[in-house]
Parts: C-alpha cells; structure tokens; sequence
C-alpha cells in the first residue's frame, strides 16, 4: 500500500468519526495532557470531559486541531506502529523546523504535518 493511500484513508477515516471518538481515541494513543495541548488547551483534562458523550464541546479551532491530528495518528500508526507514532509525536521534527508534530498541530500547520507525517512513513528524513 502506498503512503498516498494511507494519508487519504486517514482522512476519510478522520472525517467519518465524531469529534468525542476522535478525542477518546487520541486519548488513548497519547494520553489527555498531550490532546489537551495540541488542541490549545491550559486545562490538561479538558479531553476527558470533550470525550464522554454529555461533555463540553471543543470550540471549532480545537476541532480543526483535534482532526488534524488524528489523521497525522492513522497516517503514522498504521505504517509505524503505535510506539514510534507516540514518539513521532513528541520529538523534534526536522521536517518542521525542529519542533514537535505536537506544537506544529497546536500551530495549525496541517499542510507541513501531514507532509512530516508522509517522510515518517516513507524513510525520507534526509532533510
């Protein structure tokens, strides 16, 4: 399977799913402080209460986010595994200017995430 099917299956996946079982699935991928963080949150738990079904709503720049980085997730997770998606997640990203896909997601670089998530998969980490 090429990259370029798996980056449009993560998207379509990304699209079908509701914004609390993005959130309860990011959660349990990289934990609530980090989806907190990527969305834009200071409140480290707010993703517990975005994900049960009577909770909050993120605001729609969170959802934007929240989407974002779900697909990044499928995309990376699905070649690489969990492990190496958490730790592509949180590391220094040379294809995005040395920081984490997490403050990239946070920045809304979606065009640049999803490229860095693209080189993850693909062994193009040259620079």
């Amino acid at each position: 399977m090429s990259i370029s099917i798996d980056v449009g299956t993560a998207h379509s996946g990304t699209a079908r799913l509701g914004i609390r079982e993005i959130v309860r699935q990011l959660n349990s991928a990289l934990g609530a402080t980090l989806v907190a963080a990527l969305a834009g949150s200071k409140d480290p738990k707010i993703s517990y209460r975005w994900a049960r079904t009577d909770g909050p709503e993120p605001r729609p720049e969170a959802q934007a986010r929240l989407q974002l980085a779900h697909r990044a997730w499928t995309a990376v997770s699905s070649v690489e595994g969990e492990h190496v998606a958490r730790l592509w997640f949180v590391g220094a990203n040379p294809w995005l200017d040395e920081v984490s896909p997490i403050e990239a997601i946070k920045d809304m670089r979606a065009k640049e995430v999803m490229a860095a998530a693209t080189a993850m998969t693909e062994d193009r980490f040259a620079g």
